[in-house]
């Protein structure tokens, strides 16, 4: 059984709270018996060098991490700190690869053909083992314009690739800033919530950016037993002295 979390825009630089939600965050997963832990994008707001500095000081953990870039992130600048743009876990019986879907200068997702080989040959190396496939940008709309808007371009781009290696057991993205469960190309599709903040539906709000800081940051927890994967959204309910 593998137990992982995964943790999505932390956004450090955007607001005054972004490194304090995000070191809460990072001290509440140190508690837990955790196999690896995923970081979904927009680790940055404004892609600044400094960002980067304070991101991989605050992500540090001694436990298997992979981390990917989002919208917010300028992919030269993450990779200088913290690694290339396309990382992958090979647990003992597990692989996790996140993949690149930032678009230099757009918002919207979109994997180029480069990444597609990169996925392609990760997923090939273990065809025994199971995987999952994550990357910032969700493929499918979730009923909330702002965020449909810039979703994941050519998703049939990807459902094409895993329908080629049946091993794989579900996509985990970010990018909504909200938690979400779904079904893409036949597979388990979970949106894990953000840390900054928290993106509302359009029953929820009417506002054209339905954003709010309101709401604790938040994270999921998943539990995989090498067929199903189950997940649990936690907030973190923020401490100050």
């Amino acid at each position: 059984m593998a137990i992982f979390a995964q943790i999505s825009d932390t956004h450090i630089g955007g607001s005054d709270e972004s490194v304090e939600r995000t070191r809460q965050v990072m001290e509440h997963l140190r508690t837990l018996g955790l196999d690896a832990i995923l970081v979904t994008g927009d680790i940055a707001d404004h892609a600044l060098p400094e960002e980067y500095t304070i991101a991989k000081e605050l992500l540090r953990d001694e436990r298997p991490m992979a981390i990917c870039p989002g919208n917010h992130d300028a992919v030269p600048e993450f990779e200088k700190l913290l690694g290339p743009a396309n990382q992958a876990l090979r647990l003992d019986d597990l692989t996790i690869a996140l993949a690149d879907s930032s678009v230099p200068g757009h918002d919207h997702g979109y994997l180029a053909d480069e990444t597609l080989a990169w996925l392609d040959e990760v997923l090939s190396e273990r065809p025994d083992v199971p995987a999952f496939v994550g990357m910032h940008h969700p493929p499918i709309e979730l009923g909330i314009p702002y965020v449909d808007q810039i979703r994941l371009h050519e998703p049939e781009r990807l459902a094409d690739l895993l329908s080629r290696h049946p091993h794989v057991a579900g996509v985990l993205t970010g990018h909504a800033h909200t938690a979400v469960s779904a079904r893409f190309a036949g597979l388990p599709l979970v949106v894990a919530p953000g840390v900054i903040s928290t993106c509302l539906t359009s029953v929820e709000t009417e506002a054209e950016i339905p954003v709010t800081y309101d709401l604790p940051p938040a994270y999921a927890l998943h539990i995989f037993d090498g067929r199903q994967l189950v997940t649990h959204f936690r907030p973190v309910f923020l401490k100050y002295s």
